[in-house]
């Protein structure tokens, strides 16, 4: 079950009116609709663990017409859900002071979605490869660089798994908890998917965003939406996360429960949130190594240029700190 603090149950018991006045307002902009990858936010604003150290948080979905960082470079929200670690590169390459604070994802959920027959990463040197255009100025790219994958045996993909589900010569481009869910509803089967982050894409996804003004001036809130957000993360894989799941149906109309099981379990299963130096740091925790290594994978693959200084796209001074383990072995 989600775990109170004796501080956060004193607080349930408060007025409401009188405790919001305590409260700071903070705004959390996802990059998505919302959905079971945004469930430890969620479950900390159902639970009142946000509260709890002073925060008042409003979630606000992102989507495919939503630009969320961008009201946050315009300093109307205060975070925000960043993608991966190339996203970070190049704000300090556009010398935009946005600094990751936190790394949900340890491991990219990014995969490549092959038909049963395709049994190893290196069979799908063997197929046509349905990749969108941003995946293909990115991980496609490393992928060339470093596995011998060919722009050629590319083609463009629509976000549609109908051409993927009538050319068994075909592989897609997916999100670990997306594509292969709707695969198996719509054709009968499971595909095979394999993560590229189990490949070598090392970065971190699913990060924390804020601006480094907000960093200087309320160092104090940046600490407790991190803590905060991770503390929700733990209850919500290894809790009671029904609450939570509720505020993402309300949120989201096309959302189902059994998309946010699928989900969860998938994020269970191969480690998206806990797994590798999370396990001793906890939930949220980055690493220089890590980074670096990703950095200069990017580079190698001549997607991002070797002089940017990478080391500014984060910090780690809110997060490696195991705030939240504690739930997990309870």
């Amino acid at each position: 079950m989600t775990k109170l603090t004796p501080i956060a149950a004193a607080c349930a018991l408060l007025p409401a009116a009188a405790f919001a006045q305590d409260l700071t307002p903070v705004t959390f902009g996802t990059n998505w609709l919302a959905q079971a990858e945004h469930g430890g936010f969620y479950q900390s604003v159902a639970d009142g663990t946000y509260n709890e150290c002073g925060l008042d948080v409003t979630i606000v979905s992102g989507g495919p017409q939503v630009n969320n960082r961008a009201l946050m470079l315009a300093d109307r929200i205060q975070f925000h859900m960043g993608g991966d670690m190339l996203q970070a590169f190049n704000a300090v390459k556009e010398e935009i002071p946005v600094v990751a604070v936190a790394a949900i994802f340890q491991k990219h959920p990014q995969v490549i979605v092959a038909h049963p027959d395709v049994e190893s990463w290196e069979d799908l040197k063997d197929k046509t490869l349905l990749i969108g255009d941003n995946g293909f100025s990115s991980y496609y790219q490393w992928m060339i660089a470093a596995h011998g994958f060919t722009a050629e045996q590319r083609q463009p993909y629509t976000f549609n798994p109908a051409p993927f589900i009538a050319n068994t010569d075909t592989a897609m481009q997916g999100y670990l908890s997306s594509e292969p869910y709707l695969v198996q509803k719509e054709a009968g089967f499971t595909p095979n998917v394999f993560l590229i982050a189990d490949n070598g894409y090392s970065s971190y996804a699913t990060t924390i965003e804020t601006m480094q003004a907000t960093i200087d001036n309320s160092p104090e809130v940046v600490e407790c939406f991190v803590d905060g957000s991770l503390t929700g993360w733990y209850n919500y894989l290894y809790g009671d996360s029904s609450a939570a799941d509720a505020l993402i149906l309300e949120a989201n109309a096309d959302m189902t429960q059994d998309k946010i099981d699928f989900a969860k379990n998938m994020m269970r299963e191969e480690g998206i949130v806990d797994s590798g130096p999370a396990l001793e740091l906890g939930i949220g925790s980055m690493t220089d190594e890590v980074i670096g290594d990703f950095f200069q994978k990017m580079v190698d693959a001549g997607v991002i240029e070797e002089d940017v200084n990478w080391q500014a796209s984060y910090t780690l001074e809110f997060t490696n700190k195991g705030v939240g383990k504690e739930i997990k072995d309870q």
